[in-house]
């Protein structure tokens, strides 16, 4: 059952009941809620966007900005540099406008945390989940027939290099390569949890309601016993309030907004962590311009990523921009700006994800909105331009003739020996143009409460009947595309709460 906006009356005061309550429908918040509705227990799932169907994904950049992302597209992390970064807003959350990038924790990650002491989290115990969530979301490579030239040119340039290609893995069924990933799929191909966890929560008997703000959670001593919020229009504009009573509360609004919603509910942390060790995969793009035709705005969005260098925490691939992004990130004159345009055609464009060392914070601010804090590390500015430099050298090994870098004072690059260009520019990583969609880190997993924020089952440790289920959950960051990890962990832990209550009731 859908409850949205439009079914509320204006002014009303909601009194809600379920058995647990989930905040946010994404990649940690509907899968958690599917296998708690697959239990048997009375879920209701909170999304705090609107409720937009698949024919109503028409690639319009600019509706879709409005009505899928948080603040239209134009979130920032207050830094040096500033970074730009995109959360999702509706139901289906950043699922709905990512890449579709399905990939599993790698081994080395799970290990990782497994020697910091979190319980059955390695490798072999994360398999079971990783499989259902591939079979749920339809995880596989693309067809032959949707992937674009784009993607082709630079695992060609890779490959001449001997560099290590994979194909892609993705959430996709029957995938037609409109590349209007991020602005919504308009055929149903892409599997969001729009389209696979919300519905089969949905068909097992869970309530959706859709533009229902979530401001608190509500507590009775130290347990937390629901949440309570207001119904709101997609422009924030308040139509009635809600209060909602549950035994267990699942904050699941990402990396950003699940600490601010923790922290402006008076929600404390023994390890002092909550909100900290804000890890984002920084992105860094580079566009390159061929004599022949690329149309990168057709073909699947990203069919190859360059893992050649993943030890050293680099991963690249492509990923087509509507002009208006490109002429943003161009340096010079309006007239220049004009030059690259008018050869879209014959563009690639080309990024470089960076396992970051470095960390940031998250508050709570004025309104209990939250602000987010990272400034970018020396070594990280470093594996930036390292990134870049060799972007470039698999873009011109594909063939390009010039290739512009987002390295300022460094000019367009005309072949490889101006590779050298990058490295005898003085480099200042605080102005560089940096972007994210990964946020990760600020609700850390462990069993010790003094040095993290969650348990290993991802329940808060200083607060009963309270979880957490999304990237915030992250020890650190882990190198690739974060949802199907965010995904299997929603589906570990919420199993393990389902067994849990078995044993005690």
């Amino acid at each position: 059952m859908l409850t949205t906006y439009d079914q509320v009356r204006p002014g009303a005061d909601l009194e809600l009941r379920a058995d647990a309550v989930v905040v946010g429908s994404g990649a940690g918040g509907a899968p958690f809620a599917a296998v708690l509705a697959e239990a048997g227990w009375d879920v209701a799932l909170l999304e705090e966007g609107s409720f937009v169907r698949t024919e109503d994904f028409d690639g319009d950049a600019t509706r879709a900005l409005r009505m899928l992302y948080r603040d239209s597209g134009a979130s920032f992390v207050i830094g040096r540099p500033p970074i730009l970064i995109a959360e999702g807003r509706c139901v289906g959350g950043s699922t709905v406008i990512n890449g579709g990038m399905s990939w599993p924790t790698p081994p080395r990650i799970l290990e990782d945390w497994s020697r910091r002491g979190i319980t059955k989290i390695g490798p072999k115990d994360m398999e079971p989940y990783f499989a259902r969530a591939e079979h749920d979301m339809s995880v596989a490579t693309q067809s032959p027939e949707s992937i674009g030239r784009d993607t082709v040119l630079l695992a060609t340039g890779a490959r001449k290099l001997g560099w290590k290609v994979l194909d892609n893995r993705r959430n996709q069924k029957h995938c037609v390569g409109s590349n209007n990933c991020a602005f919504g799929c308009p055929t149903g191909a892409k599997r969001s949890t729009l389209v696979s966890y919300v519905p089969m929560a949905e068909r097992a008997g869970a309530r959706v309601y859709a533009n229902f703000r979530v401001d608190r959670v509500l507590m009775r001593g130290k347990r937390a016993i629901g949440v309570a919020g207001r119904v709101v229009d997609h422009f924030g504009r308040k139509k009635a309030r809600f209060r909602l009573l549950a035994r267990a509360t699942v904050i699941a609004g990402g990396a950003m907004q699940t600490p601010a919603l923790l922290l402006r509910s008076g929600l404390k942390s023994p390890s002092g962590q909550l909100g900290r060790n804000l890890k984002l995969h920084p992105n860094i793009k580079a566009i390159a311009l061929f004599d022949q035709q690329v149309r990168g705005w057709h073909g699947v969005h990203q069919a190859h990523q360059i893992r050649e260098f993943q030890d050293e925490g680099l991963v690249m691939a492509v990923g087509n921009v509507p002009p208006g992004i490109v002429a943003a990130a161009i340096e010079g004159s309006g007239a220049r700006v004009k030059r690259v345009l008018d050869r879209y055609d014959n563009l690639v464009t080309a990024g470089v994800l960076v396992e970051d060392e470095g960390a940031g914070r998250v508050v709570a601010g004025p309104g209990g909105r939250p602000i987010a804090t990272y400034d970018l590390t020396a070594r990280d500015g470093e594996k930036m331009r390292r990134g870049v430099s060799l972007l470039a050298q698999a873009l011109f090994a594909a063939g390009a003739k010039k290739v512009i870098v987002p390295l300022p004072g460094v000019p367009d690059l005309d072949g490889p020996d101006d590779l050298k260009k990058i490295w005898n520019t003085p480099f200042d990583r605080r102005r560089l143009e940096v972007f994210t969609v990964h946020l990760m880190g600020t609700c850390g997993m462990g069993s010790d409460p003094n040095r993290s924020v969650t348990s290993d089952w991802g329940a808060f440790h200083d607060a009963a009947g309270l979880y957490v289920s999304d990237a915030s959950l992250f020890p650190g960051p882990i190198g690739v595309n974060p949802m199907e990890t965010i995904v299997a962990l929603a589906l570990r832990n919420a199993q393990h709460l389902v067994e849990t209550e078995r044993r005690t009731s």
